[in-house]
């Protein structure tokens, strides 16, 4: 069983052919919305401030100084990382939104679809579900795509257009829905998609540093995202945390304990060179 993650710009398609593929394949479908509205419950943070944290153009300071605004987007992400990996552990999803095929980086069975939709039919759309002006709606679908750009690129270092971060990009013109969805179906049921022992425990392993990030983030959104360090091995969680505060450090570490999947926790949160150790196993998102 694999994990499908469809990658889509403004409306139009995707809900569609999540929903062929979930019939056709019997997978479950979450969306952004889902894994926002548990990752509020999960760690205590208002939805409304998780939505509003990644939405709206970026500015200056968010390119060059880690602001309080840069941190709450950063705990957003941690948190919906977090859910996603505890999704995505249960295999047979199908995940619609932005960014997921990104947050769950490195997992072989993991299939990342792109849908691009004719520009004309993502106009239409909206002028017909959102009452929408012609002029109203190219300005929208503009805007969106401008943001989701330039949110790709300064969170993860990427451009989301770019297909070699895909394994499939479906261009919904001439090429119906139903022929989309038995192609990536296709792909869903072959070897190269299938689980292994290797990526069960690539996803188990992603799911516990992502864990343990959205705790310690949670609980202590003072802390800049670069100066947390977390690598997870078959249930061994290494922590590096720049801080001199021993409180910080004990609170932190009784919190990590609280994990069921950590069988053995490891905090490097005073010794600048066993966090140097750390660094390099450690990838971003």
């Amino acid at each position: 069983m694999a994990v499908i993650t469809i990658s889509r710009g403004t409306f139009f398609g995707s809900c569609k052919l999540a929903d062929c593929l979930s019939n056709k394949l019997g997978y479950s479908i979450i969306n952004r919305e889902s894994i926002l509205e548990k990752a509020s419950k999960t760690y205590g943070l208002e939805m409304e401030t998780l939505v509003k944290s990644i939405e709206g153009p970026l500015g200056f300071f968010d390119y060059i100084q880690p602001v309080h605004k840069v941190n709450f987007r950063f705990q957003y992400l941690a948190f919906f990382q977090s859910i996603l990996c505890e999704e995505a552990k249960k295999n047979s999803i199908i995940y619609t939104g932005h960014a997921g095929h990104l947050l769950l980086k490195g997992i072989s069975h993991v299939i990342k679809i792109k849908v691009i939709a004719d520009f004309e039919k993502r106009i239409e759309f909206l002028m017909e579900e959102k009452k929408f002006s012609r002029e109203e709606s190219i300005k929208y679908i503009n805007n969106i795509d401008k943001q989701r750009k330039e949110w790709t690129k300064m969170l993860y270092g990427l451009d989301w257009n770019d297909p070699h971060l895909y394994d499939l990009v479906v261009k919904l013109k001439k090429l119906s829905i139903e022929t989309a969805c038995d192609m990536i179906a296709l792909m869903a049921n072959s070897s190269d998609f299938a689980a292994t022992e290797k990526s069960i425990k690539a996803i188990n392993d992603l799911a516990l540093e992502s864990k343990a990030r959205a705790i310690i983030l949670s609980k202590y959104p003072k802390y800049n995202y670069d100066e947390i360090k977390i690598t997870a091995n078959s249930g061994e969680l290494k922590v590096g945390l720049k801080t001199k505060n021993k409180e910080d450090e004990d609170n932190i570490r009784e919190a990590l304990t609280k994990i069921e999947e950590a069988k053995k926790i490891i905090c490097f949160c005073d010794e600048e060179s066993a966090y140097e150790d750390i660094s390099h196993l450690y990838s971003p998102w």
